[in-house]
Order: structure tokens, then C-alpha cells, then sequence
């Protein structure tokens, strides 16, 4: 019979986690893993995808899987790309046939891991999402996540947990699909429910973060809504189609009560206040269509490019402690 750490030792379950300024929370990180290995039903791997982390998260795994119990792999990102990037750099080097993805900062509890994990392996379902019930962040940080995954769910996609979706689960299957998909200013969390595929969620309460603070900012916030506008609703172009009706029946009548002013000697200076208000409504209605096309434009001009979301410079491989 194979050891567990042998090369031969079939993978079941990998856990893919992103790293970026979690020095302080590496070590309890892996003990935790430690004790979630020992769980399942099947041998693990963590997948560690360090984000191009300003700190020394990087020295710290690679020092620290050397003697870890379990399998491991440790990428490093050539700069910062993003979470979601990171994400699907661990998603395609995960050699697990059931994949889950939690963060560094030790808010999700190894039990989360678990329950994903039985979920996939009893063929109960093909996702599994994290269902937030409960969290332990500051007032501010909670309101504005609140806030935001409401708009998410308002504008993009109502099935949706109102508490967003930070932690996921998914079968080697999903995540090849979720890979087929390269789209550049997307959303992963779109994407995932996009797939479709059967899809159970599980509660769960997040824990206070032991240290340092999230870097989920307000700017990152609105980025990701647009970009998840843009690829998922046609939002954008009906509001510009709205418009453009408006604009034209506001312009014809606008202009009957000019004609009729006009015709009624009313108006002293012939043909300014046509003139006036066709200008500033045309100006109007032209630069936010231009602004929303361009939008478009964009993001589908990034995608010819055929860049990668991510740039991986080095993949090392550890058995563990044996």
C-alpha cells in the first residue's frame, strides 16, 4: 500500500487557497489543514497561489510545507493579478478530483472544507457554496459587503446567498469548465453560477479575522459590479436604449411647444431655444451612449489581446513530512 506523501498516493481532495499579506497567518493556517487532512476520506493536497504578496508569505510556505503532513503545491504569481485570478491559477494546477477554495485569513472554519468535501464525494451535488449567515467583521467592512452583494444580487443574479460568496466547492468538471472560459474582466463568482450544474449551499458563520484587515476596498468593490454588469446583464445597453426613447420624445415635444411659440409669437429670437435644447439634449444622450459602448468596446478588445488572466513564474511541488 502507498504512503499518504508518496508520488503514487492518489489526490481526492485539493484545497486551493489565495495568498496575499497573510505572513501572520500562515502557520495556524497549516495546522489547520493539518487537522482537516486527517478528516477526509481520501488524501489532500493544499494548493497555495501567492498573489504577488508584499510581505514574506512566499518564504514562509516554502519554508513551512517542507515538514507540513500533507500534500502541497506552491505557486507564485510574477505580480499581483487579483483574487479571482489566483483562484483560477490554483483552480488548473489543483490535481484533486473535488476542489475547494477558502481564504488565507482563517474567517472560514476547516469544517466548511468538510462539509463541501461530502457533499462532492457523495455525489449530493457537482458546487457547493458557502452560504454566509453570520459574520464577525467590523460594522463599516460588514454594511459595505452587505451593500454591495445586495446590488450584486439586485442587478446581476438573485440566486445569489445575500451574503455574497467568498468560499466554494466544486467538482474536477466544474472547475475544467470554469477554466474553458478565459474571459478577461469577468466574474468568477458569475461565471460559477453561470455553468450551472447541481448546486447545494451550506451555512456558515465567519469568524473575526486574527489580524491586519481585508483588502476587499470600496474601489475593488465597484470594479468587480461593473465588470459583472458588463458580462452578465444587458443592463447598459437597455438603459441606453431607454434613454435614446426618451431623449426623442422629450426632443418632439420640446419641439411642438417651440413650433407652437414659434407660431404664436412668442418667441423673440427665432430658432435659439430649439437650437439650445437639441444641442445639450443630443450632447447628452451621445456622450453617455459613446461611454457605454465604449465600455463594451473595451472589454472585448482586452479579450482579443489572448492575454492570461495570470502569469505563474514558479510551481514547486511538496510531498510533506513522510
Amino acid at each position: 500500500m502507498p504512503s499518504p506523501h508518496s508520488e503514487t498516493a492518489p489526490i481526492r481532495f485539493s484545497v486551493v487557497i489565495p495568498v496575499y499579506g497573510n505572513e501572520a497567518t500562515i502557520e495556524p493556517l497549516i495546522v489547520q489543514l493539518a487537522s482537516l487532512a486527517l478528516r477526509l476520506d481520501g488524501h489532500m493536497e493544499a494548493v497555495f497561489v501567492v498573489d504577488g504578496s508584499p510581505d514574506h508569505s512566499y518564504e514562509i510556505l516554502k519554508q513551512q510545507l517542507h515538514t507540513a503532513p500533507f500534500r502541497s503545491q506552491l505557486v507564485a504569481h510574477s505580480r499581483n493579478f487579483g483574487s479571482f485570478p489566483a483562484i483560477r491559477t490554483g483552480l488548473g494546477v489543483a490535481r484533486g478530483d473535488f476542489i475547494g477554495v477558502m481564504a488565507a485569513d482563517l474567517q472560514e472554519s476547516p469544517e466548511l472544507m468538510v462539509q463541501f468535501f461530502d457533499s462532492l464525494a457523495d455525489d449530493k451535488a457537482d458546487v457547493v457554496i458557502g452560504r454566509r449567515e453570520a459574520r464577525a467583521d467590523p460594522a463599516m467592512s460588514s454594511l459595505g459587503s452587505r451593500l454591495f452583494w445586495w446590488l450584486y444580487r439586485s442587478t446581476i443574479n438573485p440566486q445569489i446567498p445575500p451574503g455574497g460568496v467568498d468560499v466554494f466547492g466544486c467538482t474536477r468538471d466544474v472547475a475544467a469548465r470554469l477554466l474553458d472560459m478565459c474571459e478577461s474582466h469577468s466574474s468568477l463568482v458569475g461565471l460559477l453560477f453561470w455553468v450551472g450544474y447541481r448546486r447545494v449551499e451550506v451555512p456558515y458563520r465567519r469568524l473575526p479575522r486574527p489580524t491586519g484587515s481585508s483588502g476587499w476596498t470600496f474601489r475593488k468593490r465597484v470594479g468587480y459590479l461593473m465588470d459583472s454588469v458588463f458580462s452578465f446583464t444587458a443592463i447598459p445597453i437597455t438603459m441606453l436604449t431607454v434613454l435614446g426613447s426618451l431623449g426623442v420624445l422629450v426632443t418632439t415635444i420640446v419641439g411642438i411647444v417651440v413650433f407652437i411659440s414659434w407660431a404664436t409669437g412668442r418667441i423673440m429670437n427665432p430658432g435659439y431655444t430649439p437650437i439650445m435644447l437639441v444641442i445639450l439634449l443630443s450632447t447628452f444622450l451621445i456622450l453617455g451612449g459613446l461611454g457605454i459602448v465604449g465600455a463594451y468596446v473595451y472589454r472585448a478588445f482586452e479579450n482579443t489581446k489572448n492575454r492570461p488572466i495570470a502569469i505563474a513564474m514558479s510551481v514547486d511541488q511538496f510531498d510533506g513530512e513522510v
